[in-house]
């Protein structure tokens, strides 16, 4: 017996089962025989509950309902009847009928077999009429099933919240990354940038000198050669600022990191499928980065505001543009404190959608995101791949 799970609730629930055990007792035309041994036996049984909650059980019915069962049905105690309930309640949360981290086969048959043994014994004992059978029956499942709920709501309470710690996760590595590439382009910008002039203005210098400067020629050539180390270890920098390794470089996110992602969307309980319309193709590098941004972002509300269990990511490479959607399937109850859709998020002050809608505009798409007719919310991006302007392609 693992005494060491008794929490605080399991106490309080004690000292209010003994309160209402004392004032019957106390207040019972005459008391039964050992009425203090009964009680305190009842008052552990209830402590322990948890801790062993099957064995608890079992000790209550073969005991508390069996062995100090009244002759006088008028001598049966209320709270006899309350310790039952309450280990049947426990057997009921604490036994785990499904799910990975499911009781061992032989502990919920075990489980089964002493709610039917309990029925019956009930039955069997206070029946004189077709009502007494249904009474004890349904008392002793209703019981059981109100600790079964109460085992449901807590996992999926404890879903949820692993659903969005996931997804907090996501949105930190993505500002991580979103402030890496962010130093690393301004300092591209501001250092790259002059010191390849410097270079380029020492190397004019040099070849403007006579042969009768040779050590002035050797000392720009030793700026010349400061300058291109420089700007090869800047560059090296910016690639460990971006998550490169320092060996060589690491391209940035796209579509075909897709699968990654997913697992970690599988990995916080919603079921991911993406379906790839048309041949996919090489794309530029900033538009596949967006792509994959606006996916992960609606991956992201998904999970935070939708209470959904299953998605689809549809892309779809067509002759000049590139379709992005994401869809879930809706239903269920979402988290205390967060808001039923992504675009009750942005209206609360969410920027995932204008951020998306920002991804897409930067290439001349669009962006619609709302709620589905039967049900669910979808995200959908089109990105054009062929139009006559140009876009800025990311550099290093």
């Amino acid at each position: 017996m693992r005494l060491w799970r008794i929490k605080r609730v399991d106490l309080v629930v004690a000292v209010v089962f003994l309160t209402v055990a004392l004032f019957e007792e106390l207040t019972a035309p005459h008391r039964l025989p050992f009425w203090w041994l009964r009680l305190g036996f009842a008052v552990a049984l209830v402590v322990v509950r948890r801790a062993a909650p099957l064995a608890t059980l079992l000790l209550d019915v073969a005991v508390v309902q069996v062995l100090w069962l009244p002759t006088e049905v008028d001598d049966y105690r209320v709270w006899q009847a309350f310790c039952l309930f309450i280990g049947l309640h426990t057997v009921g949360r604490e036994i785990i009928l499904r799910g990975p981290d499911r009781d061992p086969l032989w502990r919920r048959l075990l489980a089964a077999a002493m709610l039917a043994a309990t029925i019956a014994v009930l039955v069997g004992q206070r029946t004189t009429m077709t009502s007494d059978v249904f009474a004890s029956a349904g008392y002793t499942v209703a019981a059981w099933l109100s600790g079964l709920l109460l085992q449901v709501q807590a996992r999926r309470d404890a879903e949820r919240s692993a659903a969005l710690a996931a997804a907090q996760s996501l949105r930190a590595d993505q500002a991580l990354a979103d402030e890496r590439a962010r130093i690393a382009r301004e300092l591209h910008d501001m250092v790259a940038h002059s010191v390849t002039v410097m270079v380029l203005q020492a190397a004019a210098v040099r070849r403007r000198l006579g042969t009768a400067q040779e050590a002035e020629r050797d000392l720009l050539a030793g700026v010349e050669q400061a300058g291109r180390d420089a700007v090869t270890e800047l560059r090296r920098t910016l690639g460990l600022l971006r998550g490169a390794e320092a060996a060589g470089t690491v391209p940035q996110r796209g579509l075909a990191d897709l699968d990654e992602l997913l697992d970690q969307i599988r990995e916080a309980g919603v079921a991911v499928h993406l379906s790839t319309e048309g041949a996919p193709r090489p794309l530029p590098a900033s538009l596949d980065l967006s792509a994959y941004r606006i996916v992960q972002e609606a991956l992201t509300n998904v999970l935070k505001h939708s209470a959904a269990r299953r998605a689809t990511v549809t892309i779809a490479y067509g002759t000049d543009d590139l379709r992005l959607t994401v869809a879930d399937t809706g239903g269920g109850r979402p988290h205390p404190g967060v808001s039923r859709t992504p675009a009750d998020a942005t209206a609360a002050g969410g920027h995932g959608l204008v951020g998306m809608r920002e991804r897409a505009a930067m290439f001349g798409g669009r962006l619609a995101a709302g709620p589905e007719p039967g049900g669910g919310y979808r995200v959908g991006a089109v990105l054009p791949l062929a139009r006559p302007h140009t876009y800025a392609e990311a550099s290093s």
